[in-house]
């Protein structure tokens, strides 16, 4: 069984027992969050649910940790006027861990 969801105007294809990185959400390591954002539902023997049959459905997960990702470095250069730039930034992220897929 897996779930397609969307948070931090991303989707991902989650199950459960998957550990997984998103946008910043609220909430402690250790705090129990419902995701209500799910696009669709595939179920054991193969049927895949969207659109109207998903009114309720949820994913339970766990926030298991707030990070922040690797560099990136942003480089701007004009020819011949001596204009260089260089920009760093690291974007931040909670690693969530699903229990449970309720639909």
């Amino acid at each position: 069984m897996y779930a397609v969801i969307q948070t931090g105007g991303k989707q991902y294809r989650v199950a459960p027992g998957d550990s997984i990185e998103v946008e910043v959400l609220d909430g402690d390591v250790g705090a129990a969050i419902e995701l209500d954002g799910v696009l669709a539902v595939s179920k054991d023997d193969g049927a895949v649910l969207a659109g109207a049959d998903l009114s309720g459905a949820k994913v339970k997960a766990t926030i298991t940790g707030h990070g922040r990702g690797d560099k990136v470095r942003v480089f701007k250069f004009k020819r011949k006027k001596q204009y260089k730039r260089t920009i760093g930034h690291r974007q931040d992220f909670t690693r969530i861990r699903v229990d449970e897929i309720v639909a």
